[in-house]
């Protein structure tokens, strides 16, 4: 098999670069391990059980999957081989940054979905991630055999949840898809784009394989009410089903390129680099974009990613965009589940795994060390960390390798924040949730460092509710002076930058002016925008002021700087808009350096908000809640405790789906409680949804607490503090 891998990787037309995408427990990675024993590679008596691409010991422990999984194999359709380079991903909520990379490096996905509980809310988040990114989906509705045997479902009305199932991910396609492809991508029954089956009994079928068959539904309900699941595995075995409509309808490499090159890579498509990407030509530039990098103990740091145009070899010098870093790869390789095949090239279309590439983090672009090309797009991970702990090791000897590890940490988990503060010796680390951290806190043990973590802090924002201005800051020397105006950032405006619509940073030429227009920006306003940071803006709105020029990178860190940590408890500032008004700038350079201009920026920023009501923001989660009806009220009892709000309840047979949001500071130990309100028969799940206003009545003791565990003075500063 290897030898026919090593083939296969010189011919895009027979590539597939797929990924599996679900809601927690809809059966990715059973279905992976079936894939894998179709291929032969592991035994099929074990298939499901044995968890293949869950390596890891916490995987293997908890049941679920923590970081995406690669594994390359060989599938024969009608007659022809082709090369099958899968990453299964997991499916928490509090993994969610692996989904995004991972979909960096494919082209298609398999969405599966769990017949019983149809598509949930992370089901929904993964497809958006996957067509954000322009990868295609099929669609695999799983545990079918559940719906015969628990749920005694006769054959029209399986077909009404498949309906329903289907529609569902449609209209979901339909809103997210490239405009030219919609139609071509959703998913229909007729053309064999959606199967149906059983990854734990290892059977599927879709319109392909009962032509061949002449196996139909009934069949299939009299197989399940039989008991006589292993026949039907014989007949229609879900690896052939599932591969074959991989290699059906998701696209190689050569098809897919051209869509989606122009769309995560923002170089000129006309140039040499631009069209081996477009053309996936093995002889072209070099360009690849690292997706994920892992620690191995014996061979050091490895990076995974796509190789979008020219060949990637062993023994070469590389250069990275991103770092602008020089390395030179050890070992090219394939993978080959928790094994890498080492091969001495690697060509475009492929995923590849590279040795040697010290100090890539995912999303960084490596090229030829002579031909510098434009970096890919950057990684944009939907959800940010909302949860922190600060981490001590247990014996001060360990302290400088704990610093080791957590950057070891973080350069394998993007979405994992690190903080280290030089004043305190507190390391604070930030993730997604209460199981995000207790992963990490495993795995820097695992590392061989032993720490104690404090209790999960939550992560507040703060903003304003008025406005406020003209402010004058003025420097130490008394030389230059500021006069600034602040207000709440438009809501359109503010949600633009979240959906990423607009995107963060300076803001170079006229690029943006059309955008923050469409948003409902003022047209004067929208043509003077100097900077998007933190879903804040900058906006310059003086005339003709002498030196400005000169001075406007130091304004902007000095603006930048203070957005990271507030006035009112040193937590990060978002949702407003800055406007300079008015500036006196001194002639000589000597008296308008950063020692000068970075300070007064600072107080009038401070002092502005101090002046248009203060506010905290705190992070807020949606809670879907699916429970028997005789539970409900003790499940609603249990948001409501919480803060909680309930936003829509649903019934379906004896069934009630409670959907809720609920602060994150009231989550902590949600789990236990649910069970134990309804007797552990209830599912439950939440995604984040970004950050809302904290209730007046909490706001003091709130911000007390955090001024008081970061070493402040109680209450914060009065506006005089900073302009007087």
């Amino acid at each position: 098999m290897i030898s026919k891998i090593k083939d296969l990787m010189y011919e895009p037309d027979y590539i597939r670069n797929i990924g599996i995408v679900a809601h927690i427990d809809h059966g990715k990675t059973t279905l992976s391990d079936n894939l894998l024993a179709g291929a032969g590679m592991i035994s099929s008596e074990l298939a499901g059980d044995q968890r293949f691409l869950d390596f890891d010991e916490q995987e293997q422990a908890r049941g679920i999957t923590i970081d995406a999984a690669n594994v390359s194999m060989v599938h024969k359709y009608k007659d022809e081989d082709y090369l099958i380079n899968l990453i299964d991903t997991p499916g928490h909520v509090d993994f969610g940054g692996d989904v995004t990379r991972a979909m960096r490096a494919v082209d298609g996905a398999v969405v599966v979905v769990c017949a019983v509980e149809g598509i949930m809310p992370q089901t929904e988040t993964v497809l958006r991630q996957a067509l954000k990114e322009n990868v295609r989906p099929v669609l695999f509705i799983n545990k079918v055999d559940r719906l015969i045997n628990e749920l005694k479902l006769d054959s029209q009305e399986l077909q009404q949840r498949f309906v329903k199932i289907i529609a569902s991910a449609n209209k979901l396609i339909s809103n997210m898809a490239p405009e030219e492809l919609k139609k071509e991508w959703l998913v229909k029954v007729e053309d064999g784009s959606v199967a149906f089956g059983s990854a734990y009994h290892n059977w599927a079928i879709n319109v392909d394989i009962m032509q061949k068959t002449g196996i139909n539904f009934n069949d299939i309900l009299d197989y399940c009410n039989n008991e006589k699941q292993k026949e039907l595995a014989q007949k229609v075995p879900l690896s052939d089903v599932l591969l074959g409509m991989v290699v059906e309808h998701l696209p190689s490499p050569n098809v897919s390129q051209p869509y989606r090159v122009p769309s995560i890579w923002s170089g000129d498509i006309e140039s040499p680099e631009g069209q081996g990407m477009l053309k996936t030509d093995p002889d072209g530039p070099l360009a690849v974009m690292v997706t994920d990098v892992s620690i191995d103990k014996h061979a050091g740091e490895i990076a995974t990613g796509r190789v979008y145009g020219g060949t990637l070899e062993k023994g070469t010098e590389i250069f990275m965009v991103g770092s602008h870093g020089k390395a030179r790869t050890q070992q090219v390789g394939v993978y080959f589940g928790p094994e890498r095949v080492n091969t001495d090239r690697v060509p475009a279309g492929n995923i590849v795994a590279i040795t040697g590439a010290r100090n890539a983090v995912a999303g960084e672009t490596i090229c030829d060390i002579d031909r510098k090309i434009d970096a890919f797009e950057g990684l944009e991970h939907i959800s940010e960390p909302v949860v922190t702990v600060a981490v001590e090791a247990k014996n001060t000897k360990d302290l400088p390798k704990l610093i080791e590890v957590l950057r070891q940490v973080g350069k394998e988990d993007p979405t994992v924040k690190m903080q280290i503060n030089e004043e305190t010796g507190e390391h604070l680390v930030a993730g997604m949730g209460e199981l995000h951290l207790e992963i990490i806190a495993y795995r820097i043990n695992e590392k061989g460092v032993e720490i104690e973590t404090s209790e999960p802090i939550v992560v507040y924002r703060e903003t304003i509710a008025g406005t406020a201005g003209p402010v004058e800051g003025k420097s130490p020397n008394k030389h230059n002076r500021f006069y600034i105006e602040i207000e709440p950032l438009d809501e359109a405006v503010y949600q633009a930058i979240v959906d990423g619509e607009i995107k963060e940073g300076r803001v170079k030429g006229k690029d943006l002016v059309a955008k923050f227009q469409e948003y409902g920006l003022p047209k004067e306003q929208a043509r003077k925008v100097w900077d998007v940071y933190d879903k804040s803006i900058f906006v310059n709105m003086t005339r003709g002021i002498q030196y400005l020029d000169e001075i406007k990178e130091l304004l902007l860190e000095g603006f930048e700087s203070a957005m990271d940590d507030g006035p009112i408890a040193k937590e990060r500032v978002m949702g407003i808009k800055i406007k300079l008004m008015d500036a006196k700038i001194h002639e000589d350079a000597v008296h308008r350096g950063p020692a000068q201009v970075l300070p007064a920026i600072r107080k009038a920023v401070y002092g502005a908000i101090m002046m248009a009501e203060p506010a905290l923001l705190e992070p807020i989660q949606k809670v879907f809640i699916n429970t028997p009806q005789d539970y409900m009220g003790a499940a609603t009892r249990e948001i409501q405790n919480r803060r909680g709000q309930i936003v829509d309840m649903s019934q379906e047979g004896d069934m009630s789906t409670v959907e809720s949001t609920v602060p994150v500071a009231e989550m902590f130990g949600f789990a236990g409680d649910i069970r134990s309100a309804t007797e552990g028969r209830c599912l439950w799940s939440t995604e984040n949804a970004g950050f809302e206003r904290l209730p007046r009545e909490l706001q003091g003791e709130i911000i007390r607490q955090i001024r008081q565990r970061k070493g402040l003075s109680d209450q914060p500063y009065g506006p005089d503090h900073y302009l007087g």
